[in-house]
């Protein structure tokens, strides 16, 4: 579960990019995969939540959202967790 205490506050400039993004018409289980969920069916799962989010115009927000609470599971800004993880862990070591 992310941790709520390292969310942004709760104002409606803060969340207003989740309007413009491309998944907002998509099925969530498009970026959320389900607990066996493995190999050839998740990465093609994955690659279709990528593709979205290559063309979503707050791409970079989504991201930084997901990397700030350390959103746990999905696709996020058009990477899964552990691409998320190697950033953060990145950050740390730089």
């Amino acid at each position: 579960m992310a941790s709520i205490t390292r969310l942004p506050m709760p104002i409606q400039d803060t969340w207003e990019w989740q309007y413009e993004g491309a998944c907002r018409e998509t099925n969530p289980e498009t970026f959320f995969s389900p607990d066996a969920e493995r190999g050839p069916r998740r990465r093609r799962r994955e690659a279709a939540a990528k593709a979205l989010c290559a063309v979503c115009p707050v791409r970079q927000a989504c991201l930084e959202h997901a990397l700030a609470v350390r959103e746990p599971y999905g696709v996020w800004g058009g990477l899964n967790i552990n691409e998320r993880e190697m950033i953060i862990a990145n950050r740390k070591a730089g």
